[in-house]
């Protein structure tokens, strides 16, 4: 009797999860994984309503659930769509759990040449795409122009490029009381951005149906970006100083010069355009040993899930939300509605390079505001020049077992080389559980 309990208890959630029911109205359209916060999704759903006014459009709210997702399509009733991270449709994919968009391009007319390479290839399966990208972010620096002008350093010439000039910068940007940070001198930002330390030092930690986790210029990336860390009081004392931030006021760490240099996601440019517009800060490419400006980009995509109700709809809703036309009465939206609040509109930055053309020409002005004069060109010219995580079946393990090791070498438990040979073992055994090799 208590597993029949457990079991029906089960069943109730994952049919609950779907958002139709069991009886769904013969138009309802169901979203998972997509909020409307704003007016980049609330004028784009809007759109749609208005040119399909039979359609039941029910949103719902909330982050994105994985598990939530593909126990929904196990149990035979998913959502219409969903919205999640590119580098995650990818595994869905191969999965089998959502559906080729083939079909759906073919009979809307919709140019894939539109959207950016990178963002395309990674929610691409076998050749055929399983999702339409939505959001583009990229990752940058973003330096304290009178901090590192305090260190008699030149802020322009703050690089990733050397990393043995930019140890020896972070010494001098950084303050400590004993091993209790006082100032950030460069925060590496690992074990998030790995795949960026990665592919600066040549290596792509996923490859085709491989992973290089134990690479030895993967190895090298982790001993660099740690020993950053360890200089500066070490992990439990880094993070404890960096977790006072107010990161999203106006007392923010540019502001109070607790923090001289980092990269960051380019979404961020907007919140110290709006929260602290006079901050002096240069905004710059993240670089390869070479010299060479690389990015990875990142964002999220809407596919339909296997088992769908209403894929025909679900076709019309997701090539009307990432259509050009719509982004850019989108983008007007949000101009317009953050000039009655007094903010600033830093732009939206789509995977539509059509959208993006349009966009920054019709609707954006950064009105005087110097983050956004310097930011905005500097995320344009990134775009194109980004690189992905390629998609793999095992895409959520594969991210846990790479950044388990690098936590394990912040935390002092395991040197590089051990900890990315564990990860490694890591990566290849969820690649065999799904059966990505």
């Amino acid at each position: 009797m208590r597993v029949l309990v457990v079991v029906a208890v089960v069943l109730l959630v994952v049919t609950g999860c779907g958002g139709l029911g069991a009886e769904p109205a013969a138009n309802a359209l169901v979203t998972m994984g997509f909020g409307q916060p704003d007016e980049h999704a609330t004028a784009r759903v809007a759109v749609f309503r208005a040119a399909n006014p039979d359609v039941d459009v029910r949103i719902n709210e909330g982050a994105f659930d994985e598990q939530q997702f593909l126990s929904a399509v196990a149990a035979g009733d998913p959502p219409d769509l969903v919205y999640a991270e590119r580098r995650k449709l990818g595994s869905y994919a191969a999965r089998g759990a959502v559906l080729s968009l083939a079909d759906c391009v073919r009979e809307h007319h919709v140019d894939l040449g539109q959207f950016r390479a990178a963002a395309l290839r990674q929610v691409t399966h076998r050749g055929e795409v399983h999702g339409l990208p939505d959001f583009s972010v990229v990752r940058l620096l973003i330096v304290n122009n009178p901090v590192v002008r305090a260190a008699g350093l030149d802020p322009a010439a703050l690089s990733t490029t050397d990393w043995t000039a930019l140890a020896e910068a972070t010494d001098r940007l950084a303050v400590l009381d004993g091993n209790r940070p006082r100032r950030i001198g460069f925060d590496p930002k690992v074990p998030e951005y790995l795949p960026l330390w990665a592919k600066a030092n040549g290596v792509d930690l996923v490859r085709g149906d491989e992973v290089h986790l134990d690479d030895p210029a993967v190895v090298e990336a982790v001993r660099f970006t740690t020993d950053l860390v360890r200089r500066q009081g070490g992990w439990a004392s880094f993070k404890a100083f960096r977790d006072t931030f107010d990161q999203f006021g106006a007392d923010n760490a540019y502001v109070t010069g607790r923090l001289a240099a980092m990269p960051m996601d380019s979404w961020y440019l907007n919140t110290l355009a709006a929260n602290s517009p006079d901050v002096d800060v240069t905004v710059a490419p993240f670089t390869d040993r070479a010299g060479t400006p690389i990015t990875e980009s990142s964002g999220q995509a809407w596919a339909i899930p296997k088992g769908a109700r209403h894929p025909d709809l679900a076709c019309r809703f997701l090539t009307t939300m990432t259509n050009a036309d719509t982004w850019v009465l989108a983008a007007t939206a949000r101009r317009d509605a953050l000039a009655r609040a007094g903010k600033p509109y830093g732009g939206t930055f789509t995977a539509n390079r059509v959208a993006d053309e349009r966009i920054f020409r019709e609707v954006f002005a950064p009105g005087g505001n110097r983050v956004l004069a310097r930011a905005v060109p500097q995320v344009l010219a990134l775009q194109d020049k980004a690189f992905v995580v390629e998609p793999s079946p095992a895409a959520s393990e594969l991210v846990r077992a790479w950044e388990g090791g690098v936590n394990r070498v912040l935390t002092g438990r395991q040197p590089p080389d051990e900890a990315m040979a564990q990860a490694q073992r890591e990566a290849e055994r969820a690649l065999d559980r799904v059966g990505g090799r």
